[in-house]
């Protein structure tokens, strides 16, 4: 039991450092993209790139997209087994991205993790062998990448890919026709598990859920989402104005910082308020940005790129609409905040 509970810590510390170094190619990519989309024309309810230099733009961004999984599965099996499962890690991300087989299946995200972590826990078995110096030398260059590469490889393309890519392609047809009732519980599915940790193990699972979905084309998750980002903090600093009896000074101040936070879209803002008063802090956040994130859904915001608050602005698709959501999530945090928080001396806790 113990062991598997150290395996599970294992993997999800993995899963975390392969989106710590994916995050810069995201970041890249997501605002190319998005700078080069800004300057297009509205055709068909897509955008259509007329500049020529903006389409070279696009393309950088596109490439910075296409290196994103390769990445993730590299860094994967990088956390797991060190150096030698960074290169077969990063070339299995980049099968998982890529159609393979007959029927052409790719499995894009969920794809690239389960390689990562099945190419590092390989690559950290055949690290273990007993062997002759001359061989050991040679290990990490030749025989670890084209052994892992070889197997891993030869399993996925023949066995796993076609189940993964049909998984794959459900959520993503599922996800990308949502409207109404389904909408709107996706929607409030992502507001709660954002403002649940802010900024921790959960948030970043939403946030690569996003970033596949993005990968694929679809922007109103992430749009949910970026929205959400914002609304703890900014909800904190709004409660620190409008019910100050329910505030000390050094929490009065503290709000302005998380504000600002909030504004550039880091949630991490709110998690001193959170740990100081939790029964309180985190259910306020966790219904305002489902709030935001309903209101998001409805209007069908979309973001283009991985990151949230009003400073993604110039890069959302209708603006006024993300503007309203993040203020009237806030504002539901703040009231919901004013309602549960005691007044200070009557707080005994």
């Amino acid at each position: 039991m113990q062991k598997t509970k150290s395996v599970l810590k294992e993997i999800q510390k993995a899963f975390l450092s392969g989106v710590s170094f994916m995050m810069p190619a995201v970041v890249a990519g997501g605002l190319m993209l998005a700078i080069s989309l800004a300057t297009g024309e509205k055709t068909g309810g897509a955008l259509k790139i007329t500049n020529a230099f903006m389409l070279n733009i696009n393309v950088l961004g596109k490439a910075a997209f296409a290196m994103m999984i390769p990445i993730l599965a590299g860094y994967i099996a990088y956390s797991i087994a060190g150096k030698p499962g960074l290169a077969p890690g990063m070339i299995m991300g980049y099968i998982a991205n890529n159609p393979v087989g007959e029927n052409g299946a790719k499995s894009g995200f969920l794809g690239a993790m389960l390689l990562g972590v099945v190419v590092g826990y390989l690559v950290k078995w055949i690290k273990g062998f007993k062997v002759p110096k001359t061989v050991k030398t040679i290990m990490p260059i030749l025989i670890i990448p084209t052994v892992s590469v070889f197997v891993v490889g030869v399993v996925y393309i023949y066995i796993i890919a076609e189940p993964l890519a049909s998984l794959m392609n459900f959520l993503t047809v599922f996800l990308g026709n949502m409207n109404g009732t389904n909408k709107i519980l996706l929607a409030i599915c992502i507001g709660c598990m954002n403002a649940f940790d802010m900024g921790g193990p959960v948030t970043k699972s939403v946030s690569m859920f996003t970033l596949a979905l993005m990968n694929e084309g679809i922007y109103e998750p992430n749009g949910m989402f970026r929205i959400t980002v914002a609304i703890p903090p900014i909800g904190i600093f709004l409660a620190t104005r409008l019910f100050k009896n329910k505030f000390n000074q050094g929490e009065r101040d503290a709000g302005l910082a998380a504000g600002i936070m909030g504004c550039i879209g880091i949630t991490e803002g709110a998690i001193p308020f959170a740990v100081s008063d939790f029964k309180r802090v985190i259910p306020s956040g966790m219904v305002g940005a489902a709030v935001g994130a309903i209101i998001g859904a409805i209007a069908g915001v979309k973001c283009y790129v991985p990151h949230g608050g009003f400073v993604v602005l110039p890069v959302v698709e209708n603006k006024l609409w993300f503007v309203i959501a993040i203020i009237a999530g806030s504002l539901v945090t703040a009231l919901m905040l004013g309602l549960l928080k005691p007044n200070i001396e009557k707080a005994d806790n």
